[in-house]
């Protein structure tokens, strides 16, 4: 019955003996790119006339498949 316990006690130790480190990311890797808000976005909305282009963006979106589905109601293929 020992093995059992020294194996349910095992990870634990293990776990608490592993040192957990953290390097701060090098941004002159190409791998690691600038952090912070904003940073993480392909667009930038900071710049002039970004609204108009998001909601254009959201109602084209949404309303395109209930245009072509109108569409297809009047317009049946042959």
């Amino acid at each position: 019955m020992v093995p059992a316990r020294a194996a349910l006690r095992a990870p634990a130790q293990a776990v608490a003996r592993r040192a957990f480190t953290t390097t701060t990311a090098r941004l002159s890797s190409p791998y690691h790119y600038p952090e912070g808000p904003l940073s993480n976005i392909p667009f930038n909305p900071r710049k002039k006339g970004f609204a108009i282009k998001y909601w254009t963006y959201c109602l084209v979106g949404f309303n395109l498949p209930f245009a072509i589905a109108i569409w297809q109601t009047y317009h049946p293929a042959k």
